[in-house]
Parts: structure tokens; sequence; C-alpha cells
């Protein structure tokens, strides 16, 4: 198999969300003989930017996105979580290279924990799909 380099990009506003889905990532890159560098931003609509400026300054094969909105009283959960879903999905486009989506969107911190874990960790599934957009 072909090895890639990635970049992960993590919010830090739920930091024991983001730490294991972003180790669950780096672990998984590390045992599948993948490179990668991994930096953060204070919140999930900052990772957008971030990747915008990393991409323009150094070369990536494929973006994992890692970070976790929860929803509060208002709908302010939505707004956030579509902004960011529509801007990942405009800046892979326009970068033609995958920008995996591995933010969760979760009803409290109960289920944001358990996607998280060791055994529904989503971050490996987004390097997956980061790699099946690169294979074909």
């Amino acid at each position: 198999m072909k090895k890639y380099k990635f970049l992960l990009v993590a919010s830090n506003f739920y930091p024991e969300i983001t730490l294991n889905l972003l180790k669950g990532a780096q672990k998984y890159l590390e045992k599948n003989g993948h490179k990668f560098d991994t930096t953060f931003t204070k919140g999930s609509l900052e990772i957008p930017t971030k990747i915008s400026i990393k991409l323009n300054k150094q070369k990536y094969d494929a973006v994992v996105a890692i970070g976790c909105i929860i929803k509060g009283k208002t709908d302010h959960y939505e707004f956030i979580a579509n902004a960011i879903t529509k801007t990942l999905l405009e800046l892979s486009i326009q970068c033609k290279l995958p920008i995996s989506n591995s933010i969760l969107t979760c009803r409290n911190i109960k289920q944001a924990k358990e996607r998280s874990s060791k055994k529904l960790n989503r971050a490996k599934e987004a390097v997956d799909a980061a790699i099946a957009v690169l294979q074909d």
C-alpha cells in the first residue's frame, strides 16, 4: 500500500473528546506507516481556516478535521456544524485532496465520549475514507 502524508487539525474545545479522536488517528496512521503533522485550533469553527493556511504552506496528501460540537439550548450547534461541513467540502474540492470530517456532532457529552472511545473512534474511519479517495 502506498504511504501518504496527512495533516491532522484538531480543536481544543472539548479536549477529552478531541484528544481521544486525535490519538486514535495518530496511532492508526503510525501503525499503517503513514506520516502526519498535527496542529490545533481553539474551536471547531476555526478548523477549515487552519487547514487552508497549512495547505498554502505545505503539501499534504490528505487532511483529517478533528473536533466535537455538542448540542446546546439554541440552534447555534446546527449553524456551526453546517458551516464547517460545507466549508470542508468546498476546500476539499478546491484543493483537490480529501479532507475527512471527523468533527463529532453529538446530543450530549456521554454520546461524544462513546463516539471518541477506542472502540468507536470515528477519526480512524476518517483516515480510511481519505485513503479510499486517494487510492481510486
